[in-house]
């Protein structure tokens, strides 16, 4: 009897595996797509920012296609120094400085974010950012921001793309 109920007791305690959820992208109900064509990144940012804190799900799409506006040689210059900024000690450690055009979006956005606070982290993570349009939210209209367009500025701009391939990213078709 004492075996038996050994047995019916292990038989409990083995966890069974958890399925993984793919958070790739967020489901479409409740999602605002925000296309980054033609958008500042700055402003884009900031408006992204205040969006998800009020607690909406945000998915940007096309963020090679953001602008940074100054320029070309002064934006490119500001970011390859960046890239120079690490511990000599353990650099594996961090600071991480990204080359892909959506990391870069989305950390500009975390730092418009009270990234420390629980709320931050919650807000962050409603957030998605995509290079090109994923075929999951092909189906969805997406939004622009007015406010941010690059027609608003009389500067000169580079996009993301230009910029995260003149620093070191090369897009997976063009890989060897």
């Amino acid at each position: 009897m004492s075996e038996e109920g050994k047995e019916v007791k292990l038989e409990e305690t083995i966890k069974k595996p958890k399925e993984k959820k793919n958070r790739d992208y967020l489901p479409i109900e409740n999602l605002a797509v925000i296309d980054a064509t033609n958008l500042i990144l700055g402003r884009l940012a900031s408006v992204v920012a205040n969006r998800l804190l009020r607690g909406e799900k945000i998915a940007i799409i096309n963020a090679e296609k953001a602008v940074i506006t100054g320029k070309r040689s002064a934006v490119i210059s500001k970011y390859k120094s960046r890239l120079e900024i690490r511990t000599h000690t353990a650099p594996w450690k961090g600071p991480f400085h990204y080359r892909r055009p959506d990391r870069i979006v989305k950390r500009t956005i975390r730092g418009m974010l009270p990234w420390k606070k629980p709320k931050g982290k919650a807000a962050y993570k409603r957030l998605r950012v995509y290079i090109g349009t994923p075929e999951f939210y092909s189906q969805v209209s997406a939004q622009t921001i007015t406010d941010a367009h690059v027609k608003k500025t009389d500067s000169s701009y580079i996009t993301i793309e230009t910029l995260s391939r003149e620093i070191g990213w090369f897009p997976p078709s063009n890989r060897i």
